[in-house]
């Protein structure tokens, strides 16, 4: 069975998300049947290099006051806590996540997105470091196992995946995803939003039982 989630290193839901995804996979008795695949979205792709407080450009973007993005960031965080996850509130830059994205799909050539992945995910919302400094990110493709020369070169070249992550935006379109996080169980049932680990638990049952019986 086959399990396709969107999300985008920028999304504060996606963070917590991922986790309780993988609290309730694990809680799934064919787990290791399942394959993930983990698939692009941009939030904003008109966003420019990260040098905006985070607060300041989202709140401008949706046109809320600043009390009621750090109301946001308030609710996000204690919803990582809730997931054993760090969250800082307020204390990272808005940004342009493609080359993430592209940098993200090399990973995948060498088996290591998830790894990248949780890790940028991560140093976005719980370290001091930003994931739209290019040196950090290269510095996280190493730490994951990546070869340095091989993560220059992609982002270097705005060509370089960049076509897979429009593929990935483009099918999340036909299905009809507006926003992210968005699950995707065997391009039969579709999940949005932070669900509870039981719910992605029971998600991943119905989907087993319907495929058993086809």
């Amino acid at each position: 069975m086959r399990v396709e989630i969107w999300t985008d290193i920028a999304c504060l839901w996606c963070y917590s998300a991922n986790a309780r995804f993988g609290q309730g996979l694990a809680a799934f008795a064919h787990r290791d049947q399942v394959e993930v695949v983990h698939r692009s979205f941009e939030l904003n792709p008109q966003a420019e290099t990260g040098t905006v407080p985070i607060i300041d450009a989202v709140a401008a973007q949706y046109g809320r006051t600043r009390e009621q993005q750090i109301a946001r960031e308030e609710q996000a965080a204690a919803l990582a806590a809730s997931v054993g996850l760090g969250y800082r509130v307020g204390g990272r830059v808005f940004g342009n996540t493609f080359g993430i994205h592209r940098l993200l799909h090399f990973a995948k050539t060498s088996g290591l997105q998830v790894e990248l992945m949780d890790l940028a995910f991560r140093v976005n919302f719980a370290d001091e470091r930003s994931v739209y400094d290019r040196e950090t990110l290269v510095s996280l493709a190493v730490e994951v196992g990546l070869d340095e020369a091989g993560a220059r070169a992609v982002l270097d070249d705005p060509d370089a995946y960049a076509e897979e992550v429009r593929t990935d935006e483009r099918l999340a379109a036909d299905l009809g995803a507006t926003g992210v996080p968005f699950f995707v169980l065997n391009r039969r049932y579709g999940v949005s939003g932070v669900q509870s680990a039981e719910m992605f638990t029971q998600s991943l049952e119905q989907a087993w039982a319907e495929r058993s019986a086809a």
